[in-house]
């Protein structure tokens, strides 16, 4: 079991991959690859494996749909800092 979900949403396929890309060449950078990445076929829901953190990337309505949060609704919620966000953007 993962330490912690990232959960995303995006507005378009093509947003979902720009943002799957991004968190990979992001971390690739830093030396950490993920173990797997599925969804990118279909790009609506892609999760990238990075062991101790899951990353969930979904198209908005996607996102709804299954509605994570409520399955996890007993988690502690983890916000990150904007400024945390805009560096982890930057690569």
């Amino acid at each position: 079991m993962a330490e912690f979900f990232v959960l995303c949403s995006a507005e378009s396929q093509r947003q979902v991959l720009a943002i799957t890309d991004a968190i990979d060449e992001s971390l690739s950078c830093q030396g950490i690859s993920p173990m797997s990445v599925e969804g990118r076929e279909n790009a609506l829901w892609v999760l990238m494996d990075y062991s101790d953190v899951i990353v969930h990337i979904f198209k908005r309505e996607v996102r709804e749909f299954y509605d994570l949060e409520r399955l996890w609704g007993d988690a502690k919620r983890v916000a990150l800092p904007r400024s945390k966000v805009l560096a982890l953007s930057k690569g």
